[in-house]
């Protein structure tokens, strides 16, 4: 495990301020609840459970105190009826931020097919949204390609105050690309997507379905992994952070935070983040 230097108020700031995602599962609740109140939850949403799901658990984390940043995937939402109301409760519960994805691999229920198609629909419809973020890919996406994806986030940037990366265990590999990025003159602020602390096999596996294959076997080259793996060792994301805040122009890539993908392992997700933070404020 990488030593973070006590004196990084940049590291523990980013640690600190990390939003936890969390998956509405059965149990999930009282998963979310166990998480300190002044930590952001940001929530799901699959095809298999639907936007109703999404909303019940955005609905509960509210009551629990918590600040929440749904998910909504452009190819779940049915028509602008659904989208009304799904923004009305939101507004309801103070929900005042949203993430908005396309929801790959998933045929499109309506007439909506990627995010860029939702963010304009809201453009015209009533809610108490202040801040709207947008995916993006650091590594690429496996069906879609590089030059595609650009074109969608300088479509998206208008409309949107901020951007989650898919996934990433490479440093160099996202300070590239951010860097490209700006050349680009996408502006948009950015929370880095890390792996929380899990079991490194579990983490493959999970990893793998979502389609980072190239940071996996990035990962897997990494000093200690075979151990680690046969050991039935964590994963935790130290070295990541401290390699992408070591670069140079750290301060000029525009980088607002992290975004923790806890894959529901919720418990080992809340202690890493008080034990870091602990250490960083000695």
């Amino acid at each position: 495990m990488t030593t973070i230097d006590g004196s990084d108020t940049t590291i523990g700031h980013l640690v600190a301020t990390a939003n936890i995602e969390v998956i509405p599962l059965r149990g999930a609740e009282e998963k979310t609840a166990a998480i300190p109140t002044s930590t952001t939850v940001t929530i799901t949403c699959s095809p298999k459970f639907g936007l109703d799901r999404t909303l019940d658990h955005v609905v509960r984390a509210r009551e629990s105190g918590h600040r929440v940043v749904p998910h909504l995937a452009a190819r779940m939402v049915e028509d602008e009826a659904q989208l009304k109301r799904f923004l009305a409760t939101l507004s309801s519960a103070g929900v005042d931020d949203l993430y908005v994805i396309g929801g790959d691999g998933e045929e499109p229920v309506g007439k909506y097919s990627e995010a860029f198609d939702i963010l304009e629909a809201i453009q015209g419809l009533d809610h108490n949204l202040q801040r709207i973020g947008v995916g993006c890919y650091p590594e690429g996406h496996p069906n879609i390609p590089d030059a595609a994806l650009l074109d969608a986030l300088q479509r998206k940037q208008p409309y949107a105050d901020y951007m989650v990366s898919q996934l990433c265990f490479d440093a160099d590999a996202f300070t590239g690309w951010l860097r490209t990025m700006r050349e680009a003159g996408i502006t948009l602020p950015v929370r880095i997507g890390i792996a929380a602390p899990l079991q490194t096999r579990k983490l493959i596996e999970l990893s793998l379905k979502i389609g980072v294959g190239s940071s996996v076997k990035f990962l897997t080259k990494q000093h200690g992994f075979v151990g680690n793996l046969l050991l039935g060792r964590s994963y935790t994301p130290e070295t990541l952070i401290t390699e992408i805040v070591a670069e140079s122009d750290f301060e000029q890539l525009g980088v607002e935070g992290l975004h923790m993908f806890s894959f529901n392992q919720v418990d080992a997700t809340v202690e890493w983040q008080s034990r870091m933070s602990a250490a960083i404020a000695k």
